[in-house]
């Protein structure tokens, strides 16, 4: 599992919300790997994700073939206009918008 450094994803989020024996059981049957805490890679490939879905993938394809062909010709126009990511989502902002999610 592929996790960034938010507090939430540390093993003891893990005991703390789901009790030592069913955190230790889950945890058993996972491997943690954390992004770097200075680069968040993770976040920009869920962004370009969120952006290919958008653009490209919201119309029906008739056959994998075709979706194969859409998805690539997508890639080629996006790596031709070379936009860069530009991160302005704050921890504060995080911390307000998913505060519900947190355990007290």
């Amino acid at each position: 599992m592929v996790l960034d450094n938010l507090n939430t994803h540390f093993e003891k989020s893990f005991v703390d919300t789901l009790g030592e024996q069913q955190a230790t059981k889950l945890l058993r049957r996972v491997r943690l790997h954390y992004t770097p805490k200075h680069a968040s890679w993770l976040n920009m490939a869920e962004i370009e994700i969120g952006v290919l879905t958008r653009q490209c993938l919201n119309t029906r394809c008739e056959t994998s073939d075709a979706l194969r062909r859409n998805v690539k010709a997508w890639e080629q126009h996006r790596n031709k206009q070379r936009k860069p990511l530009i991160w302005t989502f704050t921890r504060q902002r995080a911390d307000a918008k998913l505060k519900r999610h947190y355990v007290s």
